[in-house]
Order: C-alpha cells, then structure tokens, then sequence
C-alpha cells in the first residue's frame, strides 16, 4: 500500500489512538489497529476497524458521562 499523503511506499502494520468527540462525552479508544506510513506518519483504518469503532461509539453514547477511555481488543 502506498501512503495517500506523502507517496511512500513505506506503510506498515501498528496500533494508535482514535479519539471521538460525541454529543455528551469524549471517546478514546487505545491499540486501534491501523496501517501507519513510516515517514509521515498517516494512519490508515480498514472497513471492519472502522465498522467495530462505529458499533463501540454508538454503545458508549448512551453510557458515558463525560470522558470514556477503553481497549479496542476488549471492546470489539
């Protein structure tokens, strides 16, 4: 894969934090797993990530209070 930002050809397999700002609370989800560009950084999501941080959100709206921290593998 190559990264959409800087062209390098130097993406690889990682984890990151996906922060959230929802309606009534603040999400933020630890060891999401992505595709992270070496030189620049950029973070890539797949389809599924991106539908499991979806499903995590809509559960967490209706249960957080302010700031909600969680582990991707213990959410998914």
């Amino acid at each position: 894969m190559k990264c959409l930002s800087c062209k390098s050809d130097t993406v690889v397999d990682g984890t990151t934090t996906f922060f959230a700002s929802l309606p009534n609370c603040y999400v933020i989800i630890e060891n999401v797993p992505c595709k992270k560009c070496s030189q620049c950084g950029e973070e890539y999501f797949s389809s599924s990530v991106m539908e499991k941080i979806e499903d995590i959100l809509d559960k967490v709206e209706h249960i957080a209070s302010k700031i909600f921290i969680l582990d991707y593998h213990t959410a998914a």
